[in-house]
């Protein structure tokens, strides 16, 4: 698989973000392989995992430390301070949409960020510190991933004191492909995946498809009704046109479920 590849020994340190997840896992094998190959310390490297709480699927920061911990690298569970995402919700009165993600700002993008900071200050130094920040967003998994850059300039996450550099380090691979390296690989991946979710990370996503959903329902029954009741309280349904209710009087009604497609982030 043709990729291309930073210079890995120009940076400070390598933040390799991890939900646990399948592509997670594989960019966790990718850059400790490219980073032996390239002499960089195993020192500079560190895996981060952003702790969704209860709305994720249940093992996810344990896998993730696991998976972590078989290719060397210590890793770090950061979460959100102030509440999971359902009193979030509660708060303020509407769901996440694909234009309004603070699930995503609030609960991965601003703890990890403190971990960059964390690292910033514990080199220090006269200079910018390098970080890359390494992700495993692929290009196969909707339109919008397609369109981003595999290497880029974090301008966000970049300030006076660190220079942040985002990689997709396997933005070109087929999920096969993905699979395929897992196997090899022999690293557990999440059980989620053998029950037919074909993502990992949260429950509930406001970007699943009702098949997906359905599923995740079934597998979390308590969990669903803590979002109905949420749907309840502030009004809002999970999505526009589509109810959390509806998807649990569907799985109380034995309806059938189906394969999961068309998921597009």
């Amino acid at each position: 698989m043709s990729e291309m590849i930073p210079d890995l020994c120009s940076f400070d340190w390598i933040l390799v973000n991890t939900s646990s997840g399948k592509d997670s896992q594989t960019i966790l094998r990718y850059v400790v392989q490219h980073c032996k190959e390239a002499g960089v310390e195993a020192g500079r490297l560190v895996a981060v995992h952003a702790d969704l709480g209860k709305i994720e699927w249940p093992g996810c920061p344990e896998l993730a430390g696991k998976q972590a911990e078989h290719y060397g690298l210590s890793l770090e569970v950061v979460k959100r301070i102030g509440g999971d995402l359902l009193e979030s919700v509660r708060r303020r009165g509407k769901w996440p949409s694909s234009k309004q993600r603070y699930c995503t700002s609030d609960f991965k993008r601003g703890p990890i960020l403190r971990v960059m900071t964390k690292l910033t200050t514990e080199l220090g130094g006269n200079r910018p510190i390098r970080i890359l920040n390494c992700m495993g967003m692929r290009a196969e998994e909707s339109p919008a991933r397609a369109k981003k850059l595999p290497y880029q300039l974090n301008q966000r996450a970049s300030n006076g004191r660190r220079e942040v550099w985002d990689w997709l380090a396997i933005h070109q691979w087929p999920v096969e492909e993905v699979w395929s390296d897992i196997r090899k690989s022999g690293v557990p991946h999440h059980y989620a995946y053998d029950v037919g979710m074909p993502r990992l990370s949260c429950s509930f996503c406001i970007f699943a498809p009702v098949a997906a959903l359905k599923l995740a329902g079934k597998q979390r029954p308590d969990l669903l009704e803590e979002y109905v009741q949420v749907e309840r309280e502030t009004g809002h349904t999970f999505k526009v046109g589509l109810s959390l209710a509806d998807i649990q009087k569907a799985i109380l009604a034995d309806e059938q479920i189906g394969p999961v497609t068309d998921w597009r982030m």
